[in-house]
């Protein structure tokens, strides 16, 4: 209850012991200030432990036989109490006015939109103004000005559930990520027409392969530096097919390549590329009935194709060979492929149950490092990046209660350097937002959004963070230790361009390459910016 401005708790055990009660004052005076203020009731055996914000905890003891009874709740109420109902011991009974938060109730959060009943409350904003008082005149006979309305808290953008499109899939997640789908070895022979849809924020991958047993004979379609690339072999020599369009730019394109009469071309999006003539006097296309798609199996070495193996980072879709439709629910041999979002963005997208591992061999921080990376969630909390010696040398960048900090530990002791935006949920608004975290010996600088903020150790013959440890980002695996994060939450929301620069070095990491992936999705971020 809040009692004059006082917070005051009462607990009866229900064992026929007297009524405990707790007050805890303001050391402002009053609890009333329109401020937000944090309480916490805990009970353990006989003693009940309350806190407002960060006072010191009010304890009180219930009687002997109170040590392992149980306080059986059958009814919570939250702000009032109903007509008839309560206990006869509460002699308050006027409402709260005001908005209430953050109910934690036995370890679970409490939605108050499923509560069973409720009257006179707001359960999904927060409006505060002061009720009608009788007019209090000053000395001089005018009204005093009036209380203007308290603002509502802030909040983190709403987050959507993404949507998918039916008949596509991403690939890219992983080394070796593909589909092979069967077709009718023998309808390519004299002319292959291959058609599909393709929407890709890469720069290069390997779209779609097939080939003979000895891969004398193939057919290969590329992404090379944004454009595509349509090779064939008839068995005497290679013929290349090469369009001018651009297709990194995460836009639907519809792509149709063929080889008929001896000629090649390719067509994106009803544009036709210059026909090639097929080298050699070969006429014939003698291939397996296995389209590889997206990629090829991590065991399969393809020949005659260059250095483009990888899975391309792209949505694919709607894959017809010579105009039948390809079954992509049903293929021979399927790995590291997931569904499509209906939206997307460049971007990997964390679920918030996981991480992504890099540098397997470990990574060296020592003295000087620079990390760069973009961002965008709609949580308060989450693990951005971690890296940890199993003494106390390491690096960590995490938001906790909707702040961002870097924290760097030389070996003699933690320094962090801590961004606070002026709203508490600008960094959870669901857009994009920019990071540098530098560490230059003993000295932290933290940049978020082109705001900057700095930290140093006192102690400047402490310069060398020693690590030779994964980088983990999003999280971290529970027996793992992490001596520069506070938190163990998971980064829930997408991160794009990470770089570490030590010098000149710099390396750009892409998270298909991890060595560890747990809810973590890379290549394709779900939505737009709220």
């Amino acid at each position: 209850m809040l009692i004059e401005g006082h917070v005051e708790v009462h607990v009866n055990p229900g064992d026929g012991t007297s009524l405990r009660r707790a007050l805890l004052h303001a050391p402002t005076g009053t609890y009333g200030d329109g401020q937000e203020h944090s309480i916490s009731v805990i009970r353990s055996g006989r003693v009940v432990t309350v806190q407002v914000d960060e006072t010191t905890p009010v304890e009180m003891k219930l009687g002997p036989s109170a040590e392992s009874r149980t306080i059986n709740v059958s009814s919570l109420y939250v702000g009032g109490i109903p007509e008839g109902e309560g206990t006869p011991m509460l002699k308050m009974r006027s409402s709260f006015h005001g908005c209430i938060r953050n109910l934690v109730f036995n370890m679970e959060l409490l939605d108050f939109t499923s509560a069973t009943d409720y009257e006179h409350a707001d359960l999904d904003s927060c409006s505060l103004s002061e009720r009608p008082k009788l007019a209090v005149y000053r000395e001089d006979g005018e009204l005093p000005p009036e209380p203007q309305p308290l603002p509502s808290p802030e909040l983190c953008a709403t987050e959507r559930a993404p949507e998918y499109i039916p008949n596509a899939h991403q690939f890219g997640l992983a080394e070796g990520s593909h589909l092979v789908l069967p077709f009718n070895q023998l309808a390519v022979r004299k002319r292959l027409s291959v058609q599909l849809r393709i929407r890709t924020f890469a720069s290069s991958g390997l779209v779609f392969y097939m080939a003979h047993q000895n891969q004398v004979d193939h057919a290969a379609l590329q992404l090379h530096a944004g454009r595509l690339h349509f090779t064939f072999d008839l068995g005497k020599g290679r013929t290349k097919v090469s369009h001018p369009a651009l297709l990194s730019d995460g836009q639907w394109h519809t792509v149709k390549t063929e080889y008929f009469k001896r000629r090649g071309f390719m067509t994106v999006d009803g544009q036709e590329s210059p026909v090639v003539t097929t080298v050699g006097d070969a006429t014939t296309l003698d291939v397996e009935g296995k389209l590889y798609l997206g990629g090829l199996p991590s065991e399969y070495r393809a020949r005659n194709t260059g250095n483009i193996t990888h899975s391309v980072p792209a949505c694919l879709g709607e894959v017809t060979v010579n105009s039948q439709q390809l079954h992509m629910d049903s293929p021979m041999s399927a790995f590291a492929v997931t569904r499509c979002y209906a939206v997307a963005q460049e971007g990997t997208f964390f679920e918030g149950s996981g991480y992504a591992a890099l540098v397997r061999e470990g990574y060296r921080v020592r003295s000087d490092v620079n990390i760069t990376l973009e961002f965008r969630t709609s949580s308060e909390n989450g693990v951005l990046l971690g890296i940890s010696s199993a003494k106390v040398d390491a690096i960590g960048l995490e938001i906790v209660d909707g702040k961002l900090l870097f924290h760097v530990n030389n070996g003699a002791g933690r320094i962090t350097a801590t961004y606070e935006p002026k709203t508490p949920s600008r960094l959870c608004d669901g857009r994009w937002h920019t990071l540098q975290a530098n560490k230059s010996k003993h000295r932290v600088v933290l940049t978020v959004d082109g705001n900057v903020v700095r930290a140093e150790s006192p102690h400047t013959q402490s310069t060398s963070a020693d690590t030779n440890d994964p980088i983990y980002v999003g999280g971290y695996p529970a027996d793992v230790k992490q001596n520069c994060l506070s938190s163990r939450t998971s980064f829930r929301g997408c991160v794009r361009r990470l770089t570490l620069t030590k010098g000149l070095q710099v390396q750009s990491f892409d998270f298909s390459t991890a060595f560890d992936l747990q809810g973590v999705f890379p290549h394709s971020c779900p939505g737009t910016e709220s």
